[in-house]
């Protein structure tokens, strides 16, 4: 799959691992020149111009747990760790949807990385094994526990979200949650065991009672809500007979190119059947390359 590159992705940072292993490395790039992203809590500060704003470490207390994101035209940049986690989703916070909207690819690829990573430490300040407070190590990229010896390493949940055609129509639906006329590829998170083949079908089977075959993989988005990868996948159907799982899926249609076309080129209020969905979702891309394929 071709096309632009998904919203979060395509960060300019160099992750840097050989520094972040290398405590006296990382310890000599901690000077005047270094940057640390400014954000009020898990939320990016913008500046007028609609880019992040950097400060450096003196504008952070000296007791916060900081996180090397990586080096950005040589210069080493950190964000620090907030109080407390995501506690509730991101649709709930304004913010969350401005920084989407407002942000450079560049800039909101940085932002998700942070986030996802700070979000982590916040939530994991305790080990899991023994219950003990943990400590910061490798740059940000892992937390010790000097009680049991655990190490613990920030996660990212593996996500499907598929495309489902059937004679030249596409499987969408739309949660609970979606605004009016938002409708999105069907999508669920992997489970232990599965494949991700194996997620697409039984995904697909639990939320519109569908069963699909052909299953191949297009592309992947991260997703910093709060840490997951969105492994964007295209199967097909043989029966569209639809029955939805009303406790996931408000609604489930199969919609026609035609439609899909009318939707895409109507912009941001849609049709009066659907909005096509927005460009910093995967599915955007997904569509788009179905449509345009």
């Amino acid at each position: 799959m071709t096309g632009a590159v998904p919203a979060f992705a395509g960060s300019p940072l160099d992750r840097a691992d050989h520094i972040r292993a290398n405590k006296e490395a990382l310890a000599g790039l901690m000077d005047w020149r270094a940057k640390v992203l400014v954000m009020e809590g898990l939320e990016p500060v913008i500046s007028g111009e609609g880019t992040l704003v950097w400060g450096t470490l003196a504008d952070v207390p000296q007791e916060a747990e900081l996180v090397f994101l990586g080096l950005m035209e040589g210069k080493a940049c950190f964000a620090a760790v907030p109080d407390k986690g995501a506690g509730e989703p991101p649709y709930a916070n304004p913010r969350a949807w401005q920084a989407m909207q407002l942000l450079g690819r560049p800039d909101l690829a940085i932002y998700g990385g942070a986030r996802s990573l700070v979000d982590w430490h916040a939530r994991h300040r305790f080990c899991a094994r023994c219950g003990m407070r943990t400590t910061i190590t490798k740059g940000g990229w892992q937390r010790d526990c000097a009680a049991c010896d655990a190490q613990h390493f920030p996660r990212v949940d593996p996500v499907t979200i598929m495309l489902v055609e059937h004679e030249d129509r596409l499987l969408l639906g739309r949660q609970p949650r979606f605004p009016p006329k938002i409708f999105s590829a069907l999508a669920g998170f992997v489970e232990p065991g599965e494949t991700i083949e194996e997620a697409v079908a039984r995904e697909v089977h639990e939320e519109a009672g569908i069963h699909v075959r052909d299953v191949t993989y297009l592309a992947s988005q991260p997703w910093p809500f709060p840490s997951q990868l969105m492994i964007g996948c295209h199967s097909f159907a043989d029966d569209p007979e639809i029955t939805i799982d009303k406790t996931e899926l408000d609604d489930a249609r199969w919609f026609t190119r035609d439609e899909l076309e009318a939707a895409r080129a109507a912009g941001e209020h849609g049709t009066d059947d659907i909005i096509f969905p927005r460009s910093f979702a995967i599915a955007h891309n997904l569509v788009t390359w179905w449509l345009d394929k």
